[in-house]
């Protein structure tokens, strides 16, 4: 069923692997002339704007942008208890790993009177995008919020697109996440328009008077649209990422279990049909189980036609190693979001590899417990950028911030190299601004 590619008997360089590897992705420059005119309208009409968008994309239009509190209240009390609970719980997990990571305060003594500290400083007000399409999505509201949450954001507003047979309002099961987690601002706008209606915020007041002020940060995954959007907004506004389709690569050898690698790689190819599920094994007879397995559980899945096209496309396949040292270096070259341990020894293999957006060791931790909870985060980096980039965070929501304070024997001390360095860089009033200090007759 999956494609194959040997790389058996080669040494390809990492130029020639990056070229090799199964890899989909989008063209996001392809829309960026059909995004523009939508965030220029949104920027120049604000609410109106997003409205209008929002009726044209997705055939409804809601009485006004933001949600009323009480129907996300009401969300909740009509929640099946059992989703409910488990929401709970992933929010508890979440909540138990993102806590850990707040950083402290540092201050580091440079000198006797010189002291640089580095102190951490929440993002004022963050947008938090939650995605329609395919699937319902509460699982996104709780990686977004917690982290920004536990960040200590003081202000944070969650976006999803209006949904027809919902009034015009977002999916209930996402009103519902957003009051287990305290947020009372949503606002039903997706799309394009909603990443510059974050940005921008509303010219005039939205149509029930509430002011909608715009955000400093925007974070969350989208549709090809979104992307855009966010990629010309960068710099109004700062975003977390350009995230492309979802992926999963999984590295494997003769003791994997065919039935779970096929699983799990089916698991990812449901998201959409442009997901990415790449194999890489140093075992043909494993790569044989697999599509065998395959062939019997994607006859069974719900959505088999979408996961079929995923299975089948460019961006999916099997990668032939020869041994496991070739496979890291396979896995190390693709970088996937999702990348999953089946090998022996799986956690001493997880420990040498360098690029995943999150690692997943063995057959018992599967990237379905990650996308709900396992406590980790998954709002992750895609399309290779997991070589440079992290997956969303606490860290995401702060600023760090050096703060400098030297006495005047402390900087007397340094005068003279700040002068000579200025000196060297052509920048004379740099040490002028110093050298003034400490002439005669300065005052302080």
């Amino acid at each position: 069923m999956l494609a194959r590619t040997d790389l058996r008997g080669s040494t390809p360089t990492l130029a020639e692997l990056r070229r090799a590897l199964p890899r989909g992705g989008t063209d996001v420059n392809a829309v960026l002339d059909t995004v523009a005119p939508v965030v220029h309208a949104v920027a120049d009409r604000g609410a109106d704007a997003a409205l209008e968008y929002g009726e044209r994309f997705d055939g409804v239009r809601p009485d006004s942008v933001r949600v009323p509190t009480d129907a996300i209240a009401a969300a909740l009390d009509s929640l099946d208890p059992a989703i409910a609970d488990a929401l709970r719980e992933s929010i508890t997990r979440a909540r138990t790993v993102h806590a850990d990571q707040r950083r402290e305060t540092s201050r580091t003594q440079v000198v006797d009177g010189g002291v640089v500290s580095e102190k951490w400083i929440p993002v004022r007000r963050v947008g938090l995008y939650v995605p329609g399409g395919n699937a319902v999505y509460p699982s996104s509201v709780i990686m977004n919020v917690v982290p920004a949450q536990e960040a200590g954001v003081g202000s944070l507003v969650v976006v999803s697109p209006p949904q027809k047979e919902f009034g015009g309002r977002p999916h209930p099961t996402i009103l519902a996440a957003c009051a287990l987690l305290g947020v009372d601002e949503v606002w039903a706008v997706g799309g394009a328009q909603a990443v510059a209606l974050l940005t921008y915020g509303g010219t005039d007041t939205d149509s029930d008077g509430t002011v909608l002020d715009p955000v400093d940060l925007i974070t969350g995954p989208g549709n090809i649209y979104v992307t855009a959007a966010k990629r010309l907004c960068r710099g109004v506004v700062g975003i977390d990422s350009e995230a492309g389709p979802t992926e999963i690569a999984i590295l494997a050898d003769e003791t994997a279990t065919p039935d779970l690698v096929a699983a799990d790689l089916i698991s990812q190819a449901e998201h959409d049909v442009l997901a990415a599920s790449v194999l890489v094994t140093d075992s043909v007879a494993l790569a044989d189980a697999v599509d065998e397995a395959l062939a019997v559980q994607v006859a069974q899945t719900k959505h088999r036609e979408r996961v079929e096209t995923a299975l089948g496309g460019k961006q999916s396949g099997i990668v032939l190693v020869d041994d496991l040292d070739a496979g890291l270096a396979v896995v190390d070259a693709y970088a996937a979001e999702h990348l999953e341990i089946q090998t022996r020894d799986a956690a001493a293999v997880a420990e040498r590899v360098h690029n995943a957006g999150a690692i997943f060791v063995g057959d018992y931790a599967p990237v379905s417990l990650g996308d709900y909870c396992a406590g980790s985060n998954h709002v992750l980096p895609t399309s290779g950028s997991a070589r440079f980039a992290s997956g969303l965070s606490v860290q995401t929501f702060l600023k760090g911030v050096h703060v400098i304070d030297y006495d005047e024997a402390a900087l007397r001390d340094v005068a003279d190299t700040v002068v000579t360095l200025a000196q060297a860089e052509d920048l004379p009033a740099h040490g002028d601004a110093v050298a003034r200090r400490f002439a005669a007759g300065a005052t302080s």
